[in-house]
């Protein structure tokens, strides 16, 4: 009976350790198309901000510069594409590839959806998260490279365990105007690119030609 109740405490701690290691993601792909420029396209929201997708387009070219890539000016990307009639993300991220690379001859596109964009205020806290997912496509074959996804929240480092009931209420609330007179979602928004797109994150992008860790990975 011992033995078999070993077994069964053994078998139940694999299974959780099983569970809590990630799979290594399969750079296979990602090495061999080896991109050194892209265009990063605007983002698809399905928030409920409208500001949402603009706000996190300009905050993605400093995590992918730093790791290593060219990225096309952002602005002038999306230029291009409201001087042919594009102002929809969605009908962006449907252009056939082949038209994509002949307009802006990238390596590899980025396709990026926001999930979550704002403040949301409970009884007991006031949370603004930002949660987003990206898409690494190499434009000369369509191929994956890499997915990922990354979410950021105001209430990471926060501590609402003291001054009781009354206390945490009030806290909330100057939460709530604070984040709403501050953009916090924005400042959010950062963070979320930035653990999203930086290469050396848990299963993220690798490092770029233009990094000095390039040939180590």
């Amino acid at each position: 009976m011992m033995r078999a109740s070993a077994l069964l405490l053994i078998g139940m701690a694999a299974l959780l350790t099983g569970c809590a290691t990630s799979t290594p993601y399969d750079y296979a792909a990602f090495r061999e198309s080896n991109p050194r420029s892209i265009v990063v396209l605007p983002p698809v929201n399905r928030s409920l901000d409208v500001k949402a997708s603009y706000s996190f387009l300009s905050q993605v070219t400093y995590p992918l510069a730093e790791s290593g890539y060219y990225v096309l000016p952002v602005a002038v990307v999306d230029e291009t594409f409201r001087e042919n009639g594009m102002v929809n993300p969605e009908d962006i991220h449907g252009l056939p590839l082949d038209k994509l690379y002949e307009v802006f001859g990238a390596d590899a596109a980025l396709y990026i959806t926001v999930n979550q964009y704002g403040t949301s205020y409970q009884l007991l806290a006031s949370d603004t998260r930002v949660t987003a997912e990206a898409s690494l496509i190499d434009m000369r074959n369509g191929q994956l490279l890499w997915k990922g996804a990354a979410t950021a929240s105001s209430t990471e480092q926060s501590n609402n365990s003291s001054g009781g009931l009354v206390g945490m209420l009030v806290q909330a609330l100057v939460d709530q105007v604070a984040n709403s007179l501050s953009d916090r979602s924005h400042q959010i928004a950062g963070i979320t690119s930035t653990r999203l797109l930086s290469a050396g994150m848990p299963n993220g992008i690798l490092q770029g030609p233009r990094s000095p860790t390039y040939a180590r990975q």
